[in-house]
């Protein structure tokens, strides 16, 4: 199944859940779209919920179908909890650690800023989005793309970070200083029963 590109704030509302981190989907319609969104809804069963979950996190970080299993089987063979390492592995693509820097405003724009070759790591123009930062690389938006509109504009606007990335607003480089912390992350997420869905 290919990425999903349609209305965010939709599959949200979809899943009950916000993808983008910040609410606004839910702030005025907290129920499902379509006519019968606002209805009752059937039980779910243990095996919709798992996948529910794991829809929830494969949205909210943008990737495919394939990807996120890939990424699922590598987390599972990392010494600690496999669905801690999973979202240890998904903060330390690139495009999510230029999304924790603060140089875009979404992970979509994260996405697009990365594959348009505006990001370096280690003096290195990197392209994909998928790469996975290592503790200690710098992330930087490249010399020739100091005065992109959009960076600049999401560098102003972001007003937190997280303690394991640093940033130099003057530079427009950070650093990925840690790995995070669960409790650092997202606590609406079961990563309990994303690990029960692939072990099924």
């Amino acid at each position: 199944m290919a990425r999903y590109t349609g209305p965010v704030y939709k599959k949200s509302r979809r899943l009950g859940f916000s993808t983008l981190e910040n609410g606004k989907e839910l702030a005025r319609r907290p129920y499902a779209p379509g006519i019968h969104g606002n209805s009752r809804r059937k039980k779910i069963s243990e095996y919709g919920i798992q996948m529910q979950e794991k829809q929830k996190v494969r949205f909210m970080y943008g990737l495919n179908e394939k990807q996120f299993h890939k990424l699922f089987e590598r987390a599972a063979k990392m010494q600690g909890v496999a669905g801690e390492n999973l979202l240890k592995l998904l903060e330390s693509r690139l495009d999510n650690v230029v999304y924790r820097l603060g140089l875009a405003k979404t992970r979509r724009g994260a996405r697009q800023v990365v594959n348009h070759g505006h990001i370096t790591v280690n003096g290195k123009k990197v392209d994909i989005p998928s790469y996975q930062v290592k503790v200690g690389d710098v992330v930087a938006v490249k010399e020739t793309s100091l005065d992109h509109k959009a960076i600049k504009e999401a560098v102003e606007t972001t007003l937190n970070r997280p303690a394991y990335v640093e940033f130099d607003a003057n530079k427009l480089s950070g650093k990925l200083l840690r790995l995070p912390d669960r409790s650092e992350l997202n606590q609406e997420i079961n990563e309990s029963l994303i690990v029960e869905f692939y072990n099924r």
